[in-house]
């Protein structure tokens, strides 16, 4: 079962990049976040923003589990673990029109507020087991979601 936490913690591999594995993990979940609105609008594939939510829902949860799991081998918040920055974009990209702009000025906000984790985000990631170490992204995500639709709200890009 450990290769199964492993596998979502470390979002299907992506965390053991040897190069930025927070910004790989950011990454890959701005990937599937633009394959599944992508297939929804140009296929039969169906996908909205109640699935996305879901999605972030479930992973979370799946986060805080496999975390809590592998923190006794990798110990306390290790950078393998990127789940909660792909979670984190999810959330960042929330209710955002589908626009490929959008979604890399999401990215860009996300990894500022998960990166300088200021407005309490390094408070949060003082809490035990996986509660931390999704939680602190968790909120850099709200966070970058609000200014976001700020961004698109006003015509900003």
């Amino acid at each position: 079962m450990k290769w199964f936490h492993k596998l979502i913690a470390t979002s299907l591999g992506v965390g053991y990049s040897p190069i930025a594995p927070g910004t790989c993990g950011a990454i890959i979940g701005a990937i599937f976040y633009y394959l599944a609105f992508y297939l929804a609008e140009n296929s039969s594939f169906e996908f909205s923003q109640i699935h996305l939510l879901a999605a972030i829902i479930v992973f979370t949860g799946l986060g805080i589990l496999s975390t809590k799991e592998l923190e006794s081998e990798w110990g306390h918040d290790p950078s393998k673990v990127v789940m909660d920055e792909t979670v984190g974009l999810w959330i960042t990209m929330l209710f955002i029109p589908f626009h490929w702009k959008y979604l890399l000025a999401g990215l860009i906000l996300f990894r500022i507020f998960d990166i300088r984790k200021p407005l309490g985000i390094k408070k949060i990631e003082k809490f035990p087991h996986g509660f931390g170490v999704m939680g602190d992204d968790i909120l850099a995500g709200i966070y970058s979601c609000i200014i976001l639709h700020a961004l698109v709200y006003f015509q900003i890009f």
